[in-house]
């Protein structure tokens, strides 16, 4: 079991932890990987699934990912290493790039995820230096660097995979080993395309429209690995890098609920408190706006949480999950060693114990002096966050994880209309591929759900208080036998335009929707098969959970409420007035059972019309209490909205135009 310190609620009197704390819960996670590691620890083989890459990938994942903690541990503390993990981690080094040895990791020629975690045990072994590398025999360093040196000429995918290369290239070049100054310098030049503006990355794509890969690898890959691969190879960071990284921490500070829960989004969420890398590269390379007080405050917060919420199991070990162990949220790659990059996170135990960020006292959040509205334009987010019940939402009008301009399933980590600290997208078979939870959709005449990937954002005219977002997208639905060819335009049917808004204020959100017809000069080819209709529209609400009992639902009232008040509600506006709640079981991961509301047309929804519902997710008694008095009124293209406080919104939502592009095949 994890032994913690006493709480110092003095020096941390929003968490209660400090670096103690932070020591004892990596020491803990290290020692439990003991029991599970093959004779001279090159190889740790977790319970658990398997990821793509097989069991000799996922075993040394383990490895090298451990290591990196071990690193960040051992550097942090001057080289003092009461429980032996360099040596320990060592002898695994010597084993795992021996050629001859029975524990030998792949070479990257064998499995491309080698490459990945190459880089961590360079992070490890760079920062280590002194008490480890330097310690190493000849023979060892030469085997270590025959082994990394099969990087050189490889092929890196053009995202987050080009610092891979990078970083091992440069601890390289630090030992004397080759390296490749051109293979560099194209990584860099891939790199610097995914630059968004505003301090945001895609994490791939090209732009202007093709970046709409956002989360959390846009800071916990592209915002830290650049300036590790400096401090590693000992040269200049360029300026950018660090004002790029402090402005992005100006918005992800806010993706945090004072509770420590981060927004659920995006992909490879095993990795949990990975999240706080960037916050603790600010810290280090002095490139964060935050005060040190509040950057620890927000880093104890979120480990706090997940520790508190069993993702570090009664053994000591992570399963994969959000909290605790949910499968469903595993990607193809995920194995049993996955959920280890989470080291990242442990990064701040490089600062020494006299540095600020553990000699403060900790500061709040921002969240929690008052509420937020933070405009995330490079994403097509809002983040949205309310003091009065601490959550944290977030308003998605740009981010899909698609590439080209061709229609294709919705990805529920991405394609939502929204995410949040307190609520999840579906991730049971029937919820992947039929998305409804936060997500407005028009219902074929089985009552299947439109998916909008790829979706294309675009500015509305509007006027008074509240943000707005929008977006457009061609409805679309798989087939239900699609192609062996999974995402060719003959998998599914495409209907009429759906184009879509999002005016926010605190806890309230009025969704609006209209559809179009879509002119034959879009579709010149005639290659998408046509679904004629006609549609129900339906606005979905937030899908919240509890592991204690089923959420109180009520169809007639269109709302869920979960423990300590959490409140998801849908009120339709005018003709959006059939209502409905659909529950799941296992499929949710904040709680064994969830549900989600609904409000729809009770008829076939007409072109041109402006359709609405007030969406509500919110523990605040007053913010659902207000939310039925939000009024909207539409006249033509135009909205006006009036908000419980007499406050207005305006906005236009218009027709595609000509102009616009719009077409599938020049998206």
């Amino acid at each position: 079991m994890l032994d913690l310190p006493a709480d110092d609620h003095a020096r941390s009197p929003h968490t209660g932890w400090t670096r103690d704390h932070w020591e004892a819960v990596a020491d803990h996670k290290l020692l439990a990987l003991r029991p599970y590691a093959s004779p001279r620890h090159a190889l740790i083989a977790l319970p658990g699934p398997s990821g793509a890459s097989g069991r000799w990938s996922d075993r040394m994942e383990a490895f090298a990912r451990s290591f990196l903690l071990a690193g960040f541990r051992v550097g942090g503390a001057g080289g003092k290493d009461p429980h032996g993990f360099l040596d320990w981690y060592a002898e695994g080094l010597a084993a795992g790039t021996d050629p001859s040895s029975p524990e030998r990791w792949p070479r990257f020629g064998e499995r491309g995820q080698a490459k990945v975690e190459a880089a961590s045990i360079a992070i490890a072994l760079h920062e280590t230096r002194p008490w480890l590398w330097d310690r190493l025999p000849a023979r060892i360093q030469e085997t270590v660097v025959d082994w990394m040196a099969e990087i050189l000429g490889t092929f890196a995918h053009t995202n987050n995979w080009v610092w891979f290369q990078n970083v091992v290239e440069a601890f390289l070049r630090s030992v004397g080993g080759p390296w490749r100054k051109d293979e560099i310098e194209r990584n860099l030049a891939v790199h610097e395309g995914f630059y968004a503006g505003d301090g945001w990355y895609s994490d791939g794509g090209t732009p202007p429209v093709g970046l709409r890969h956002f989360d959390y690898y846009s800071s916990w890959a592209l915002q830290v690995y650049p300036l590790w691969f400096h401090r590693i190879a000992g040269t200049e960071a360029p300026s950018s890098y660090r004002e790029r990284l402090r402005r992005y921490l100006e918005d992800a500070q806010h993706f945090v609920a004072p509770s420590g829960a981060p927004v659920l989004q995006g992909r490879s969420l095993t990795y949990r408190y990975a999240m706080l890398g960037p916050f603790w590269t600010g810290a280090l390379f002095d490139a964060t706006p935050l005060p040190p007080g509040r950057t620890r405050r927000l880093a104890s917060g979120v480990l706090r949480w997940f520790v508190s919420s069993g993702a570090v199991d009664d053994a000591g070990l992570q399963p994969i999950g959000w909290r605790g162990a949910f499968p469903p949220i595993r990607q193809l790659y995920t194995g049993a060693g996955s959920p280890y990059w989470s080291s990242k996170g442990f990064a701040g135990l490089l600062l020494p114990p006299s540095h600020p960020v553990w000699t403060a006292g900790e500061q709040p959040l921002v969240v929690e002096t008052r509420d937020v509205s933070v405009p995330v334009p490079a994403a097509g987010w809002l983040l949205s966050g309310t003091t009065a019940d601490g959550v944290v939402r977030l308003v998605n009008h740009g981010s899909d994880h698609v590439y080209g301009p061709r229609v294709a399933d919705d990805v529920a980590f991405y394609a939502r209309h929204g995410y949040a600290t307190h609520a999840a997208p579906s991730l049971s078979r029937e919820g992947v591929a039929h998305p409804g939870e936060s997500h407005i959709a028009l219902l074929d005449e089985g009552g299947r759900p439109s998916h909008r990937s790829p979706l294309r954002r675009f500015s509305v005219a509007a006027n008074g208080v509240g943000d707005v977002l929008a977006s457009r997208a061609r409805a679309h639905w798989r087939e239900t036998s699609p192609s062996p060819t999974v995402g060719d335009a003959d998998a599914f049917r495409t209907g009429p335009w759906l184009t879509t808004a999002s005016a926010v204020r605190g806890a309230l959100e009025v969704r609006l929707a209209r559809l179009d017809p879509v002119d034959l000069a879009d579709d010149p080819d005639g290659v998408w098969e046509a679904d004629p209709g006609p549609w129900v529209l339906r606005f979905g609400g937030w899908s919240i959970a509890s592991d204690d009992a089923a959420p109180t639902a009520s169809a007639a009232a269109a709302q869920v409420v979960a423990d300590e008040g959490l409140t998801s509600l849908v009120i339709g506006v005018g003709d959006v007035s059939a209502t409905g709640v659909e529950p799941s079981a296992g499929a949710h991961p904040l709680g064994h059972w969830s549900a989600w509301p609904w409000a729809a047309t009770p008829g076939p929804a007409s072109y041109g019309r402006l359709y609405a519902a007030v969406i509500v997710l919110s523990a605040d008694p007053a913010a659902v209490a207000d939310a039925p008095s939000v009024a909207v009124a539409a006249d033509g293209d135009e909205a006006t909205i009036t908000w419980p406080d007499g406050g207005s919104t305006t906005l236009t939502l218009p027709a595609p135009q000509p102009d616009e592009t719009l077409t599938l095949g020049t998206w």
